[in-house]
């Protein structure tokens, strides 16, 4: 498999990871942080919007899934795509700790 094809991999998940507080947010209906908010990625956005955002994400991390070939006989590629999830998930654990006290 080529260089890229692992990339796509690692991606997928960390995509996949982001759009999941996304979606519970937006289906909640509670605001939560986005790219777009004001500040950016600090301040609060829609439901609406976070429901946007995460569809994006679904979208995004499904099509680089396909690219990253990945399936359980490649288990090379279920563990660069499950170190994408428990990074972004690690990374923005530490970020949303504090997104109530800002």
């Amino acid at each position: 498999m080529t260089w890229y094809a692992y990339l796509a991999c690692f991606f997928a998940g960390a995509v996949l990871a982001n759009a999941v507080p996304h979606f519970v947010h937006g289906i909640s209906g509670n605001r939560f942080p986005t790219p777009f908010a004001h500040p950016r990625g600090r301040g609060l956005s829609s439901p609406t919007l976070n429901m946007i955002w995460a569809l994006a994400n679904l979208v995004i991390g499904t099509v680089l899934f396909h690219v990253g070939h990945i399936s359980h006989d490649n288990i090379s590629t279920l563990i660069v795509f499950f170190a994408g999830i428990a990074v972004l998930g690690l990374v923005l654990s530490v970020r949303f700790a504090t997104k109530h006290t800002e």
